[in-house]
């Protein structure tokens, strides 16, 4: 058997007695050991100097032309929860457990479109948690769905649930695909193929779905008829359905009109009141326009806006009324005559009191959180702050209200609904709405004792509340490390 010291001889020269073939021998090892040296001493410099560069720097062309990643919401979840677990502190057993998913499930969903063609689609569905109930999150149709952001939402809807208190663990879905640019036959039938391939997987007290971005009650509508095909008439295995088909009133602004409690609150742990503060609201589809809509009637100022169309500002205010009606003739705010029209990028960065961040996640980050000016920032969407822009606001002072506290109001409507569907007995909307005020304040004042408990920022007060409440509830059910 032939070894690498034999075929080090032979390179070397055959004579390896010889004084010559020694040296020879010596010099090729000698010129191999400077050679990988050099390399290692190359790429050492490369990756100090990468790190002491601007975000947008490219260390192999000197140029500012490749961005650095920014942290992805699993990571950044997962980040979060793993310092609420070190403040609670959680056994390490029991902190794995909490983190890996109950379940994930993959589908192919191939449809025939209306042109005759097949079309395949990849759908998803995580379900996180169950230690305090049946799971519960949307689904949604989006070009950019995959497994880590789903997995990221499945897991912060298991917070969620239990920041608002409501007997749910968390799930999340989606299909990748664009909804603009298929029918409404093509959605159906996607839809139904979605069901038909997951339908054992979810239930009344499994696994119940709701809207999401891309999504809406007739989606619903049609996994509830998809779904009784093969389990009988079950009205509560979704929510967020149109009201003939047992929706609740109050869900379709219930997010949105969270978002106006929680503001409330937080203003007025502060001595404020949401009339006479400037807000400043990034995107304006469902929760967005509600948010503004009630914040308006409250008494606030709503500086700029902005959705996919484009980004408008007045200063003295915007006709929220006036902006409504025109987003939905003209299917967004651009062109609006009551505002002038700025640069969307622009938007995070605009003078004001109160900022809610509505639209995707991942928006404030470290290239943009120096230059923000709000005092209060109200997150009516998943995710949109990243880890890293959190400690450069928190040291300029800024105030966050966390995403699983701020937007559970949808949430929680949905737990209305699910407990109406359930007890065959409908809610008025009024009451819907008294009810989703008590779990509001209710809930912030929960997050605010594990705060001065902790002695943490709000964030972690929440996420110290929701883990601490799933902890608890997967211990007492009989988990044993």
């Amino acid at each position: 058997m032939t070894g690498f010291g034999d075929n080090l001889v032979g390179f070397c020269g055959t004579d390896s007695d010889s004084a010559a073939g020694f040296f020879t021998c010596n010099l090729y090892i000698n010129i191999v050991c400077l050679w990988i040296r050099s390399r290692i001493w190359i790429w050492i410099w490369i990756g100090l100097d990468y790190l002491s560069q601007p975000p947008d720097f490219s260390p192999i062309f000197g140029l500012y032309t490749v961005p650095r990643p920014t942290m992805n919401a699993l990571v950044a979840t997962n980040r979060n929860f793993k310092l609420a677990a070190r403040l609670l502190g959680l056994d390490s057993k029991l902190e794995k457990s909490l983190l890996i998913p109950f379940r994930e499930i993959k589908v192919e969903c191939t449809i025939p479109k209306d042109d005759g063609t097949l079309a395949s689609f990849v759908g998803f569905r995580v379900q996180h948690d169950n230690a305090r109930g049946p799971m519960k999150g949307g689904i949604r149709y989006h070009p950019e769905v995959d497994p880590d952001e789903v997995n990221a939402l499945a897991q912060l809807m298991t917070w969620k649930t239990a920041v608002a208190n409501i007997p749910y663990g968390g799930a999340k879905g989606g299909i990748g695909c664009n909804p603009g640019e298929l029918s409404l036959s093509e959605l159906e039938r996607l839809t139904r193929v979605f069901t038909q391939k997951i339908h054992d997987l979810i239930g009344v007290s499994t696994d119940v779905p709701a809207p999401d971005m891309g999504t809406n009650p007739q989606t619903m509508a049609w996994i509830l008829d998809e779904y009784s095909k093969f389990h009988g008439y079950s009205p509560a295995v979704v929510t967020g359905k149109p009201i003939d088909l047992g929706g609740s009133l109050g869900r379709d602004a219930a997010t949105g009109r969270g978002v106006l409690f929680a503001t409330e609150a937080l203003l007025h742990e502060h001595g404020k009141s949401i009339a006479g503060q400037r807000f400043v609201i990034q995107g304006f589809g469902n929760v967005g326009s509600w948010a503004a809509q009630l914040i308006s009637e409250h008494g606030g100022k709503i500086v700029a806006v902005s959705d996919i169309t484009g980004a408008i500002k007045n200063s003295k205010g915007i006709d929220i009324p006036s902006l409504l009606k025109h987003s939905v003739e003209h299917r967004g705010v651009k062109g609006f005559n009551g505002a002038d029209p700025i640069d969307p990028k622009s938007i995070l960065v605009e003078d004001c009191d109160v900022l809610i961040p509505a639209a995707l996640g991942g928006v404030i980050n470290r290239e943009n959180a120096n230059e923000i000016k709000a005092k209060f920032i109200i997150e009516a969407a998943n995710h949109p702050t990243d880890p890293e822009a959190d400690e450069i606001l928190s040291k300029k002072g800024v105030v966050i209200l966390p995403d699983i506290y701020a937007n559970s109001g949808g949430v929680t409507v949905s737990y209305f609904e699910w407990v109406q569907n359930i007890q065959g007995f409908m809610w008025d909307e009024e009451k819907v709405n008294n009810e989703l005020r008590t779990y509001m304040t209710r809930g912030f004042k929960d997050v605010k004792e594990m705060c001065r408990t902790h002695n943490c920022d709000l964030r972690m007060g929440a996420f110290t509340l929701g883990v601490n409440r799933v902890a608890r509830a997967t211990v007492l059910r009989g988990w044993e490390a």
